[in-house]
């Protein structure tokens, strides 16, 4: 029996005010994806949300929200950042199969999660790369700079973030955080390592479920960056440690 029924009104409602069209059979794969999650979260943490009336909106709809973003700026290939249980990665690219995608995760269990998920989806633009960003992002790695687009959802404050996704970007590509209400006061932190980065906020966005912020990579990253061992996070450039919105 399916864990994660049928989509809301309150999930169609919330993509209709952002004119999200879904194609036939998404949303059932989208409910697969739920499904899945809320029974492998039964054995492992993978989300706080158990309600699966909540997670349409508050994990689909709002993954989904980055669609038009990614579609205006021509992603042909684009990496999810900290996916954990496969947000905003999977029902991104169920909605954008002409998109390749990378969903990066650290922890094993969950990254053997996302490799199930996938497959039992069938999706054929999607891989998953078991790895640390730092490391990920490292010089002369083969992820650095390839990517048009890193996406994100509650991964970390946005100084950190840049630190570990700008390295990853195209010169010209963009990083789309999902953050929330405390999105301005992130922004405002990040000034140095956006400055450090070489990249600047280029457009920010209230949508139905939070607030999206586009950061444009300006010019190559230098080898400096990302810092290891964490200290992106623990030490962000310009301040005390991040906290997520």
């Amino acid at each position: 029996m399916s864990r994660a029924g049928k989509p809301t009104a309150d999930f169609v409602r919330t993509l209709a005010e952002q004119h999200i069209e879904l194609d036939p059979g998404d949303e059932d794969r989208l409910a697969v994806h739920l499904d899945a999650l809320l029974e492998a979260n039964e054995r492992f943490n993978l989300t706080a949300v158990r309600d699966p009336e909540q997670a349409w909106v508050r994990h689909v709809a709002d993954s989904l929200s980055l669609v038009p973003f990614v579609a205006e700026a021509g992603v042909r290939e684009a990496l999810d950042l900290g996916s954990g249980g496969g947000f905003p990665g999977i029902p991104l690219a169920i909605a954008m199969p002409e998109v390749q995608w990378t969903l990066v995760e650290s922890v094993g269990k969950k990254a053997r999660f996302l490799q199930e998920t996938i497959e039992r989806l069938g999706l054929a633009n999607v891989r998953v790369q078991q790895a640390r960003a730092e490391d990920l992002a490292a010089f002369k790695t083969g992820v650095r700079e390839q990517m048009d687009a890193v996406v994100c959802r509650a991964v970390g404050g946005l100084a950190s973030l840049v630190e570990l996704a700008v390295p990853l970007l195209k010169v010209d590509g963009l990083l789309l955080a999902i953050k929330g209400e405390k999105a301005p006061e992130e922004i405002a932190a990040a000034t140095r390592a956006l400055r450090e980065l070489h990249a600047e906020v280029a457009a920010t966005h209230r949508t139905p479920t939070g607030t999206v912020v586009a950061v444009r990579k300006l010019a190559k990253t230098s080898r400096l960056y990302p810092r290891g061992q964490g200290l992106p996070a623990r030490k962000p450039l310009g301040g005390d440690a991040d906290k997520a919105s």
